[in-house]
């Protein structure tokens, strides 16, 4: 039996526990066994959290930014010092593997060591002389409050998106992490204690809607960051904007890869099914529909279904698993009744995932439908789980029409040795993450997450530059001394 513990809210620099009188249970995903106890945080606790943010704010925002930046240094210090513990609590809370939960840790390591790059990144501009006897410059400044809102498939990652950049810049911040998977959340503010960040600059609160809501309205917060399913996002931005404040808003996906018929079948398959499968589906750049492009249709789903049935399916700390389960049991009722249907409008199964034989957990196996078309629900929407849809198309032309009337633009690939199709691909594919010959075309810290259509709303993306846009706001002086 797993001991279990109440999760605490994090306030003013304070551990401590919500006075919400009925908690949510937590489990493992890989065993259904209840692992925390979650109780949501209060109305006047969120209120206390914004009001110790902007207490913390006036004196943050003064704080030198190399003195800011030495807090982000010390902070991935200790990152990297616990990175098998982070690992770990991603696992225990999310389910996904051992080796999945490393990457995801490191991903976040990432912007924690961009955002140390503040003294350099927070620069302004200037120029001499614009008329004569005037200078003009350019300043960045902090925004104020701001508010993060995060998803279960990446507890520490996603965060991570946000939070040094956002208080490297300096800014305070509110945390109200995914209530399935608010575990990571409290070891990130344990060790930006440890690391020296004074208290209020970075606050965490739990809950659901109503948690949300208030954020989103709430006059004191100045800019909301938040990652998500497509239709959230959308209210997400609708509501802030409307009350004010910046927003960025990341939404779903329905990612393509382009299989080319140049392309080796057996290399793509294999990077393919990286890409659907990986972390169980639940990523927002999971390639959830491949195109068979010409005459490799008929190969790459023989290669694609002989290499999801090497996939180990179990729980993420067993050593031999590469798929671990998903979040919970009413997500894998929900994806079966998707294959249901997928079935039942014509598309043809090719691997079975609900054949998995594990009594505990929210298991699923790798799932793979073949001929699946523009007019079903399995192509329309995104599962968010391990279920992949191959789509047949005769050239680029009509391969790149249908990656293009998807209403999601996050992701998209393409596997060829031909320049000529990258090219065409590169300049015509209506996605904002593009990759050749990549299963998962996720870019790197020190560039933008860029997606486009349904898969983001606002105008300044999370990581890179636009990051530093987002969380700071410009002073244009224009000076002449007399």
């Amino acid at each position: 039996m797993i001991a279990t513990k109440t999760v605490s809210s994090f306030i003013g620099g304070q551990f401590r526990e919500s006075h919400a009188a009925k908690p949510d249970a937590i489990p493992d995903p890989a065993t259904g066994q209840t692992i925390a106890s979650l109780p949501h945080s209060t109305r006047d606790e969120i209120n206390e959290a914004v009001a110790a943010a902007k207490r913390a704010f006036a004196g943050w925002s003064e704080t030198p930014v190399p003195d800011r930046a030495q807090v982000m240094f010390r902070f991935k210090a200790l990152f990297d010092q616990h990175l098998d513990e982070l690992a770990a609590l991603v696992t225990l809370e999310n389910g996904k593997t051992l080796d999945e939960s490393r990457g995801e840790v490191k991903r976040a390591v990432e912007v924690i060591d961009f955002a140390c790059g503040a003294p350099t990144l927070m620069m302004g501009t200037n120029l001499d002389q614009i008329a004569r006897g005037i200078d003009e410059e350019l300043v960045r400044f902090p925004v104020g409050v701001v508010a993060g809102i995060t998803p279960f498939n990446f507890p520490n990652m996603v965060p991570l998106w946000m939070i040094p950049v956002a208080i490297v810049t300096g800014n305070t911040f509110v945390l109200k992490p995914s209530q399935l998977t608010p575990l990571s959340a409290m070891r990130i503010a344990e060790l930006l204690q440890e690391a020296g960040l004074p208290a209020g600059v970075f606050n965490v609160v739990h809950g659901a809607n109503d948690a949300v809501s208030q954020l989103l309205t709430h006059p004191d917060i100045a800019a909301i960051s938040f990652v998500g399913s497509a239709s959230v996002a959308a209210y997400i931005y609708a509501t802030a904007a409307a009350n004010g404040k910046r927003v960025q808003a990341l939404g779903g996906a329905k990612n393509h890869i382009l299989v080319m018929d140049d392309a080796d079948p057996e290399i793509a398959a294999q990077h393919v099914n990286s890409s659907a499968f990986g972390n169980a589906g639940q990523r927002c750049l999971a390639g959830s529909v491949a195109v068979g492009v010409g005459r490799i249709g008929d190969a790459l789903v023989r290669e694609l279904v002989a290499d999801a049935a090497k996939i180990k399916v179990g729980p993420g700390t067993e050593s031999q698993t590469t798929m671990g389960p998903v979040i919970r049991g009413e997500r894998k009722k929900k994806l079966i009744e998707y294959i249901d249907g997928a079935r039942s409008q014509g598309a043809t199964m090719v691997a079975d995932g609900r054949q998995i034989d594990l009594k505990d957990g929210y298991f699923l196996g790798p799932t793979i439908f073949d001929h699946v078309t523009s007019e079903m629900q399995i192509w329309k929407e995104e599962l968010f789980g391990p279920v992949l849809s191959v789509v047949r198309a005769d050239d680029i032309d009509e391969a790149l029409a249908v990656l293009n009337s998807s209403t999601y633009g996050n992701m998209a690939s393409i596997f060829t040795r031909s320049g000529k199709n990258a090219r065409e691909f590169k300049r015509r594919a209506q996605a904002g993450m593009l990759g050749v010959n990549i299963g998962v075309a996720a870019p790197m810290a020190f560039f933008p997450f860029t997606g486009w259509k349904n898969s983001f709303f606002g105008d300044l993306h999370a990581t890179g530059q636009d990051s530093i846009r987002f969380y700071t706001r410009h002073k244009v002086v224009t000076t002449r001394w007399f």
